[in-house]
């Protein structure tokens, strides 16, 4: 029996996709082992969205040939999607596996090892394809939360991004499958899914004859019986309309937490961004979500630094994030990308001063964070366990409410997939 070792770099759509791959060569009959010596076949999922990315890429799967230099190493994913036929000659590399045709790691292992070539690529063109690449997964490494992949690819090509280049353009999985998985799923023990894509407010678009949307597909989601919890992936802000946030308010199961896509609170960097909404725009879609849902927990990314970004464009972004009272705000440091256009921007912003606007944000957002959970104090809230941790010699259960506060339940007996009504005493039970 071969022994197969996976490694999963990037986001939550990477850590889906490899998932998913890992079921599929199970179901071959291949063992699956820790990532360390030992495995005859090294799968690395790589990841480009940034420069620091490429080379963790590049460096896992060096580690790999070297745990095993008679290992098969393949490089699977949006590293090798972005990189040309020169960059891909790699000594440590046997197989390279682009978007699109991670559904065929078994076919590919096995043509590879009949013929042994040097390197066996196989990486489509990604940017011409209209095809969603079907996986299916049944069970997940998490035991009570699963994401589900429901879209692929980006059409906004915003200035400091590489990602529709190594996606492609949007692609979304029929409903029925989607449904389908859910069903999987939730009987397996599932009680919470979490839609995800590279730009899930843009599902459905390539649908001309059927028009779904997210919308219809979240109310077909809810129809699933034993499915307690909808969670959705990140969203752009223009798909907060009043008839959205309306019907999804009236679903049980939807969590009332929403990651709503900023990147700036400043409309000139958000131009030079190429982001398609004002800063009025975005707040008016934080008040439509706190119009329909009480005290919904709404996060964000913001980066610092992007090119031209002077002190008063920051002071502009910073005053934004202070409005709006994000329960998290992630905060990037911008990072030339090269391929981006914002990569050849005039007045790139030094280190130093990047670091500096970043420890202010990261300043407010701990500060706002505190002010959202004292809401909770004194409250009780559904929790979704989820693990068991040891602090200071205690035993605590730990989960997250719908609003995705992590909560630790003091206490011996494992709770794991249990939905509790916990009264949150004070912020020590809440963990960070």
């Amino acid at each position: 029996m071969k022994k197969a070792a996976l490694h999963n770099l990037g986001c939550k759509v990477n850590a889906y996709e490899t998932e998913a791959m890992q079921e599929l060569l199970e179901r071959e009959g291949y063992e699956i082992v820790p990532f360390k010596e030992g495995a005859d076949i090294y799968i690395i999922n790589t990841c480009t969205v940034t420069n620091m990315a490429d080379r963790k890429s590049r460096q896992m799967l060096h580690r790999a040939k070297k745990m095993n230099p008679e290992a098969i190493v393949v490089a699977a994913g949006c590293y090798v999607q972005t990189k040309n036929e020169d960059e891909m000659q790699d000594e440590c590399v046997d197989i390279v596996i682009g978007n699109n045709r991670k559904k065929d790691i078994v076919s590919i292992l096995r043509e590879y090892e009949k013929k042994h070539s040097r390197v066996h690529k196989e990486v489509i063109d990604i940017n011409h394809t209209k095809e969603y690449e079907e996986l299916h997964l049944s069970r997940t490494a998490e035991h009570t939360r699963a994401y589900l992949k429901v879209q692929d690819g980006c059409n906004q090509f915003c200035t400091y991004c590489v990602i529709p280049y190594a996606r492609g353009r949007v692609r979304s999985r029929d409903k029925a499958s989607v449904v389908e998985e859910v069903r999987s799923l939730v009987k397996n023990g599932y009680q919470e899914v979490v839609l995800t894509g590279i730009h899930l407010s843009s599902y459905g678009i390539d649908f001309k004859e059927t028009k779904e949307d997210l919308l219809s597909l979240i109310l077909a989601v809810n129809e699933v019986e034993g499915l307690k919890r909808i969670r959705l992936g990140s969203l752009e802000p223009r798909i907060i309309t009043e008839e959205f946030v309306r019907t999804i308010s009236g679903l049980e199961k939807i969590c009332p937490h929403f990651h709503l896509s900023l990147q700036s609170g400043c409309d000139e960097t958000l131009k030079r961004m190429n982001r398609r909404y004002t800063s009025d725009e975005y707040y008016e879609k934080c008040s439509l979500l706190r119009k329909y849902f009480d005290k919904p927990a709404l996060t964000t990314d913001v980066i610092v630094g992007f090119p031209g970004e002077t002190e008063e464009e920051f002071e502009k972004s910073r005053i934004f994030v202070e409005k709006v009272s994000f329960y998290e705000t992630h905060i990037f440091k911008y990072s030339k990308r090269e391929g981006t256009k914002a990569a050849s921007m005039e007045h790139q912003v030094p280190e130093q001063i990047k670091t500096e606007r970043s420890a202010v944000m990261l300043e407010l957002s701990k500060r706002k964070q505190r002010e959202y959970e004292e809401n909770f104090i004194g409250k009780s809230v559904e929790v979704l366990v989820e693990e068991e941790i040891i602090k200071d010699g205690r035993r605590y259960q730990t989960g997250h409410t719908r609003e995705y506060m992590k909560v630790a339940i003091e206490g011996d007996k494992s709770l794991q997939n249990e939905l509790l009504s916990v009264k949150i005493e004070n912020h020590l039970q809440i963990i960070h």
